[in-house]
């Protein structure tokens, strides 16, 4: 609680460690990759851009995933890359960098990084797999991402909320993860882990929104680095890529899950776009309204698209550099219902750990109450009571 206020801070990451999630891997995995060890890399930055020393943590890595973020960046106005140039890791934009191992092995640390910024309750974004092409590889990744979740947020489940990987490699198996973690304290959200092109409003993926419903759990949109759309489109240019990437990204899912008529299917789904951005929201209703009407190539919807933005079951995290005005704009035009305050942490985007604090301070500009809505109450509708 900060100021009096309670907080659920809805766009937060956790990113295990092979060493953290070792002692999850099955005997089957095990198996299936007896030479995993090789598959190790050293992580020697951390989630803000902190630098680690020996010996280091690692991570798995079976093939480099493309995305504008692996590629040798070019500087805007110049031909091509520099000779010999790196992507450089993006500038932390907090004031001290967030506890070691928070985001890994620590459930503590996040804990006391929570209490230092007066948060109550972390939704922590999972990755889930290591994009491994065979599916019953990737499939036992995930499973074991779970069980690390169970462990991580079990030390305070009403504090540490997290949700669960699905993919359409294994729909049958990620229903059975669904039904098998679903009613856990912890696991209040289902993320879709698709391949590359790989449409959300696909039919195959029904039987996942099915249990889902079943369930009672939200749905959440969080682009990747290897997976943004357009990424094959960005000019080489990280500036370009980070600034249009994950709106797309957004905006496509969006238009996707609204317009293939999966609210209208499964009336009990709840679904939000994190670390987006907002202010792009009553734009995209319109427009998805006027080419609906103008283009068709929807689902025959029984409403109008921006009327599922409105209804109640869609929501949209912050991003702290759109500012007061512009969630007020939002709140006017579309109800203050959908925005959910979001950090960020323990990326180096996030204000740690000011990022509380900042956000209380647009109150002046949207209100007492479209405050609370912001930093509480929409939060808990969407992913439930903690």
């Amino acid at each position: 609680m900060r100021n009096g206020m309670k907080i659920y801070d809805t766009d937060t990451h956790v990113g295990p460690s092979a060493e953290a999630l070792r002692p999850h891997l099955s005997s089957k995995l095990l198996q299936l990759v007896p030479n995993l060890d090789d598959h190790l890399y050293e992580v020697k930055t951390g989630w803000a851009g902190e630098k680690f020393e020996a010996p280091f943590r690692h991570r798995y890595r079976f093939a480099d995933r493309a995305g504008w973020s692996k590629n040798k960046p070019r500087h805007l106005g110049e031909a091509g890359p520099r000779e010999n140039e790196e992507r450089h890791f993006q500038n932390f934009m907090g004031v001290t960098f967030p506890s070691y191992g928070g985001a890994d092995d620590d459930s503590a640390a996040r804990l006391r990084d929570m209490d230092t910024e007066g948060v109550d309750v972390h939704f922590i974004v999972s990755n889930g797999g290591v994009g491994h092409t065979d599916p019953a590889i990737e499939m036992e990744f995930i499973y074991a991402q779970h069980r690390y979740l169970d462990a991580f947020c079990g030390r305070d489940p009403r504090r540490l909320k997290s949700c669960l990987t699905v993919t359409p490699l294994a729909v049958e198996a990620s229903v059975a993860e669904i039904r098998r973690w679903g009613k856990s304290p912890w696991a209040v959200a289902v993320h879709p882990s698709l391949p590359l092109d790989y449409p959300l409003d696909h039919p195959d993926l029904n039987p996942i929104w099915e249990a889902t419903q079943e369930q009672g759990l939200a749905v959440i949109h969080h682009s990747l680095a290897w997976g943004y759309p357009g990424y094959r489109d960005m000019w080489a240019n990280p500036f370009i890529g980070r600034s249009g990437s994950h709106p797309w990204a957004a905006m496509r899912a969006v238009a996707s899950f609204i317009g293939g008529g999966l609210m209208d299917r499964y009336p009990g789904l709840r679904y939000a776009v994190l670390e987006s951005g907002f202010g792009w929201l009553p734009f995209w209703a319109n427009r998805m309204d006027d080419q609906a009407v103008y283009v068709g190539y929807t689902a025959k919807l029984q409403h109008k698209i921006s009327e599922y933005v409105t209804g109640g079951r869609f929501f949209a995290s912050i991003e702290q550099h759109e500012g007061p005005r512009m969630a007020k704009h939002v709140n006017e035009l579309l109800g203050d219902h959908i925005l959910m305050f979001g950090s960020d942490y323990p990326h180096a985007e996030s204000r740690f750990p000011e990022s509380a604090d900042r956000v209380l301070q647009w109150q002046s500009a949207v209100g007492p109450e479209s405050m609370r809505k912001m930093m509480w109450d929409n939060p808990v509708r969407f992913f439930g009571e903690p």
